[in-house]
Formats: structure tokens, sequence, C-alpha cells
């Protein structure tokens, strides 16, 4: 799992560069999704209605979608794909290889998805209602299966369940969040199908056509915006100890990015809310923006919660944040991790050598998650620590630091990566003290 080289990105960091790229992302393609069904759903609606005002908005919002979806969401699709396979690239490996008929199934419902919006935006007015309705369905059932199987990838990340004794791909696959989180990213699906609908709505200058559009937007929100909490609460109760206890102020950080998103969520709600009832004619672009951030700061919150509470692991109970498995530490105790990782110089740690074995030692083990003199710093992390302060500590990370992994390293590397980084902040701060002093 060690085989691999480090792809590195000076102060951002590959954790924070995979999150952006992925936010992005899962907002647009849980909008494919409920978009999908809305379409079909408010065209229904104009022909039941014999609304030809309706049946034009529904045009021009599926043009909207067309592009959002295909475009935006197709690049940020395949730069989670570059980043993570560049990142983790071990992590990636084991989920490819645990789960290759599941992705080969959710590229085939990709595959129809596109297929059937492309006919679907393309053939307006040109086939029976009847007809066209049918290639919206076929979109929907596609997109939304689609996430049936990426649900249980992504939900095995933190709870594979019962895998980790069979490997057998239906305990992976059906683990213990599979269905709360199936529940609540459908629940997501629909509540920003009415939200981008607002922002489609809002540009009419038919009063009326607005208001009427922008009030039947927030009926697909508000109802799922209040049955999430439910199926939140639902999602926590089946995660791990570790989980629960990280999410519930083990790490204040991830604490507050929890209510973050319950306080954002709410906002949201009270915003959709006052739009729909209060002025849905005259909901200006401004305010659907402003719905669209809320609810991307609800998601961001959310994803950034989700995947922290995994620590010390990128798969749970499997493989740590720096793709060693669950249980190799402890040989590689004997060995040193340099050896086995391989892009590293494998010289005898000596006084001439310790430095560069340590700045290997810090690629190999702790870029995963920190830089130098960027995000999640490590300079900062041991700004009041000795050289002999920090080499106990890194022997020791699961116990002075709770939610990090344990370190996969010889005695030797654990002083040489001390000696790295103690050697880099004071280099750091002599530069600094140069600098102002020259002043």
């Amino acid at each position: 799992m060690l085989n691999y080289p480090v792809w590195e990105i000076p102060y951002l960091g590959g954790g924070l560069l995979i999150a952006i790229v992925a936010t992005i992302h899962v907002f647009i393609a849980h909008f494919a999704i409920g978009g999908g069904l809305f379409l079909v759903m408010t065209e229904r609606k104009a022909y039941r209605e014999n609304d030809e005002r309706i049946l034009d908005y529904v045009q021009r919002h599926s043009r909207f979608f067309l592009l959002l979806t295909l475009v935006l969401g197709a690049m940020t699709g395949v730069g989670i794909w570059f980043t993570i396979g560049l990142v983790s690239p071990a992590a990636t490996s084991s989920l490819i290889s645990i789960f290759v008929w599941g992705w080969a199934i959710e590229w085939v419902f990709f595959f129809v998805e596109i297929a059937a919006i492309i006919v679907y935006f393309y053939t307006w007015r040109k086939l029976q209602p009847k007809v066209h309705l049918a290639i919206g369905w076929i979109y929907f059932i596609a997109a939304w299966m689609s996430l049936f199987i990426i649900n249980g990838i992504v939900a095995f990340m933190l709870t594979p369940g019962a895998w980790t004794e069979t490997r057998l791909f239906m305990d992976g696959f059906f683990n213990p969040t599979y269905w709360p989180a199936l529940v609540s990213r459908t629940l997501v699906c629909f509540a920003l199908a009415g939200i981008y609908a607002i922002l489609t709505a809002s540009v009419f200058t038919d009063k009326e056509l607005r208001g009427k559009m922008v009030r039947y937007a927030a009926k697909w929100s508000l109802p799922a915006i209040i049955l999430l909490p439910l199926s939140l609460y639902w999602y926590y109760g089946s995660l791990p100890g570790i989980a629960q206890e990280i999410l519930t102020g083990g790490l204040p950080f991830i604490y507050n990015t929890a209510i973050l998103s319950v306080v954002a969520g709410i906002a949201l709600f009270v915003l959709v809310a006052v739009a729909a009832w209060l002025f849905p004619s005259r909901v200006p672009v401004a305010y659907s923006i402003l719905l669209l951030l809320v609810g991307f700061t609800v998601m961001t919150s959310a994803e950034r919660v989700r995947e922290a509470i995994r620590k010390p692991y990128v798969l749970y109970d499997y493989m740590y944040t720096h793709s060693v498995l669950k249980g190799e530490e402890y040989n590689l105790r004997e060995e040193g991790i340099l050896k086995a990782w391989g892009w590293g110089k494998h010289d005898d740690i000596n006084d001439d050598t310790i430095l560069r074995a340590g700045q290997d030692v810090f690629r190999a083990q702790c870029m995963a998650c920190h830089t130098i003199g960027g995000y999640n710093d490590v300079l900062k992390v041991s700004e009041n620590f000795t050289v002999d302060d920090l080499e106990i500590v890194v022997l020791e990370l699961e116990h002075f630091r709770g939610y990090m992994p344990p370190f996969a390293g010889s005695f030797d590397e654990a002083r040489a990566v001390a000696e790295y980084i103690i050697s880099v902040k004071e280099d750091r701060t002599a530069n600094l003290s140069t600098i102002r002093s020259g002043r």
C-alpha cells in the first residue's frame, strides 16, 4: 500500500484540495438527481394545467440544468478522480479493487443518464409529451441509481461493517450507514432541486409566473429540509463510537463545523419560507443566489464533518490516513517506513542524512493531512516543542493527538522527522528575524 509516490501541494495540502473539488461536485451532483425529477414533474404540471408559460419555464430550466450538470458537474467529477488518485492513491486503488463491479454498474447508469438528458433537452416539442416524459423518467431513474451505487462506496469509507471480517462485497456495500445516508442524500437532492429552481424562476419578468414557480419550487425544498434532521439523527446512531465522539466535541473544530451546518440549515429553511410566502413574485436574483450560498454552506460543512469523523482512517478500521494498513504499523516499527515506501533515499540515518530522511518520512507519514507553513500547518502544531519533545509525540501520536494514526516507522525515523520539522521551524524563524532587522 506504500508503493506510490506523493503529490506535494505546498500550503494548500492534498486533503483540502480534494475537499474543495469534491464539495463543488457534490453540490452539483445532488442537484443533477433531484433536478431530474423536478423537470419531469414540472413538465407534467404544465401539461396537466395546460399552461404554456410553465412549459416554457421548464424548457429554459432544462438548458440551465444541462449546462451546469454536464459541463461543470462532469469537470469536477473528473477532478475528484484526478485529485484522489494523486493525493491518496492507495485508498483509491483499494476502493476500485473492492467495488470494481459496483463502479462498473455505476458507470453504466452514468452513461444512460448523460444520453437521456441530452435526448430530453434536444427533443423539446419534437416528441409526443408521453414519450418526452418517459425519457425524463429514464434520466431520473438512472441518476438516482448512480446515487444508490456511489452511496454504498462512500458510506463504506466510514462504516465498512462486517466487510473487515468477511471481505464480501455486499457486507461492505450495504454497511451500517448505507440506508440513513441514502435517505439523507435523497432529501438533499430534493432540497437542492427546489433551491436551484428558485434561482431560474427569479429571472422571469412575468411576476405572476415568477411567484407561482417560486412557491412551487419551495414546496420541493421545505419538506426535505424538515425531514433531513430526522434522517441525520438516524445516520448519527449508525456511526461507530469514535466517530460519535469526534462529532460531539472530541475535535472542537469539527463540532463547531457541525453546529455551523445546523445553523445554516435553519437559516436556509427560513429564507426559502420567506421567499415562498411573503414575496414570491418579487424574489430578486440576488436573493436566490443567497439561498444557493447558504445551501452550499450546509453541504460544505456537512461533508467536512463526514470526512473528518473517519479520523484516524482514510478507510475506517482498515487503512490509516497515511495509507498504512491497520496492523502494519507494528511491522514498520522494525523495518522502517522508508524501506517500505520505496520513494526516498534508503541510506542509514546519520548526522549527514537525518534531515533528508526526516523530509522523506514527513512526506510518507504526515503530508496526507499536514503542510509546512500552510493549511493544518505542522509548524504551528509543534511550535512549543523541542526536538526531544516532538520525537516523543511522534512515537505516541495516537495518545498525544487522539485522532491521529500511529506513527509507522522506526525510532530513528521518528527522530529524523522531529529534527526536520524543528530545523524548518528554526530556519523560518531566523529568516523572519533577518527580514525584520533589515527594515
